[in-house]
């Protein structure tokens, strides 16, 4: 560190509140209507203090050096709205070597709106950079811990509800109710949860074949045993399934769907999971949950993710399902072939893949996953609080109702 930086040094640092600084303040038992309060958020207050602190020592750094923040206590003392300039103040309160103190403040114009003390330290950064470099080395290549699970590194355990064939780096996982049309319920889940931390322990298989057994590639939850539970049930029960679809993402393996009929609901979310997807020309693609009587529990995010907001909009709120080679227009599928040539392709497509280098191809799956942000992994818990909202309500009690009887809903109305 350069000479020079002594108690008093000043840094400052300003910005417009814009809508990625802010937290959306929505009360419980708000009334029809209202809008609630967009405010500054205190992480971005935070972060922008810490960050004019950074500023006061930046002319004292040497080239290879930088600083990094140790400890923070802040607090955060008057709202500011979105669209405010905001100040933030860091003066110098003592240095002790390389480690520097701080008292913070920031301002909106109007008034203070958060003050403390922050320390920072002064690193270099060739010697930050390897210890991070020692600390990745030692995690586990390629595997990951889906769902908060140990990943099973034993033989692979036999499934009641899929039938799984391992033919060198490729598994063939085939959803095997096929009188329930592969609908997914407590026990397939679960299965599909162990098969998962399975191949989270088992890198060496690195494609995974997804299809289903008969007729049908999986005609979503099982609404007849939806009907069965009480909410608490009902509820861990999306938020497993939920997980469980994103593990999909989170495995060193690459997914292929191979569709093969119907996929609605939560199968089709099952579908569009997958790394790809190729359909056969009889496939259909539907999200029917809306005419049940209730939103899907899970699987938005991700739905407009790889179709668009209007799309997904539109088969979320119709329920109408779409045929293969419209699911390939809007981008759900990535390619249709006629039934007989479908497993073949999908297998032709798995061995293309272990052409490739192994790790590379692990980095690339990953690095599309990490580029699709963080909204898609939390925004599940929306969906499942509105999912069983309304699976409380008469509505969806005559939809399970209307389904086992096989005859059309007859719903309140507003």
């Amino acid at each position: 560190m350069r000479d020079g930086l002594t108690t008093g040094q000043r840094g400052e640092l300003a910005l417009t509140v814009g809508p990625e600084h802010t937290i959306h303040l929505n009360a419980a038992g708000q009334a029809a209507g209202e809008s609630g309060a967009v405010v500054f958020s205190t992480p971005n207050m935070i972060n922008l203090m810490e960050h004019a602190a950074r500023e006061a020592l930046h002319p004292f750094l040497e080239a290879n050096e930088e600083s990094v923040g140790m400890t923070v206590d802040i607090a955060h003392t008057a709202a500011t709205p979105l669209g405010a300039d905001v100040q933030a103040v860091a003066t110098v309160t003592a240095v002790k070597g390389k480690v520097v103190d701080f008292d913070i403040e920031a301002f909106d114009g109007a008034e203070p709106i958060g003050k403390g003390t922050h320390r920072r330290a002064i690193i270099r950064v060739d010697k930050f950079r390897e210890r991070l470099t020692d600390k990745t080395a030692a995690l586990p290549t390629g595997v990951v811990w889906p769902m908060h699970l140990r990943p099973d590194t034993g033989s692979l355990p036999t499934f009641p509800t899929l039938a799984v064939q391992l033919d060198g780096g490729v598994a063939t996982v085939t959803l095997n109710r096929p009188g329930k049309l592969n609908a997914v319920d407590r026990q397939m889940t679960g299965d599909m949860e162990k098969l998962f931390a399975w191949l989270a322990g088992h890198p060496e298989v690195r494609v995974v074949i997804m299809t289903g057994a008969g007729r049908a590639f999986c005609a979503g939850d099982d609404v007849k045993e939806v009907g069965t539970l009480d909410l608490q049930e009902a509820e861990l029960l999306s938020l497993r399934q939920a997980r469980m679809y994103l593990a999909i993402e989170q495995l060193p393996q690459v997914f292929i769907a191979a569709v093969n009929g119907q996929a609605f609901g939560g199968g089709c979310v099952a579908a569009y999971s997958c790394d790809m997807r190729l359909a056969s020309q009889s496939a259909s693609f539907a999200m029917p949950e809306v005419l049940l009587g209730w939103p899907p529990g899970y699987g938005i995010a991700q739905l407009t993710h790889l179709v668009g907001k209007a799309k997904a909009i539109e088969l979320c709120t119709t329920g109408t399902p779409i045929n293969a080679d419209e699911a390939r227009q809007i981008g759900l599928v990535n390619r249709v072939v006629t039934q007989n040539r479908l497993m073949p392709e999908v297998r032709e497509l798995a061995d293309q893949l272990l052409r490739t280098p192994a790790e590379a191809l692990r980095q690339t799956k990953r690095l599309f996953h990490l580029d699709q942000g963080n909204q898609p992994k939390v925004a599940y818990r929306a969906d499942t609080d509105a999912y069983i909202r309304c699976l409380a309500l008469p509505d969806a009690k005559e939809g399970i109702a209307a389904f086992v009887e096989k005859r059309p809903a007859h719903f309140q109305g507003p």
